[in-house]
């Protein structure tokens, strides 16, 4: 039986590349009005994408947001407001480079929603 071991050794420099595998501007969020509820009540949708090129996963995403609310129900293991100005996607959960997350939610106007942190 043949057995190899690889033993890696990084410079500094090279280390400090590696720490380097994501950052909060990898996540976009991109949002727009669709059809709106029966009772008249605007709708939009978001769409939060992890484009970071690495193949990094990024958790605990979260989101300034105001105080957010709807008027439709939103699964609040997709997005959730935490406080006022901290809502979480994903429950913490990492989204996988390329992936995204989205959801609906109805309000009579648009809430600009931006990332405050992320997790890598």
């Amino acid at each position: 039986m043949l057995m190899l071991f690889f033993l890696c050794t990084y410079t500094a420099e090279e280390t400090n590349r590696i720490g380097e595998t994501c950052s909060k501007s990898d996540i976009m969020v991109y949002q727009g009005p669709t059809k709106p509820l029966p009772n008249g009540i605007p709708t939009y949708t978001v769409e939060i994408l992890n484009t970071c090129a690495n193949g990094c996963a990024i958790s605990g995403i979260h989101l300034r947001c105001g105080w957010f609310s709807s008027a439709r129900m939103i699964n609040p293991t997709i997005f959730k407001r935490l406080h006022y100005d901290d809502c979480l996607v994903n429950n913490g959960v990492p989204l996988s480079s390329g992936e995204s997350i989205s959801f609906q939610y109805a309000n009579t106007f648009l809430y600009p929603l931006s990332v405050s942190s992320v997790s890598c």
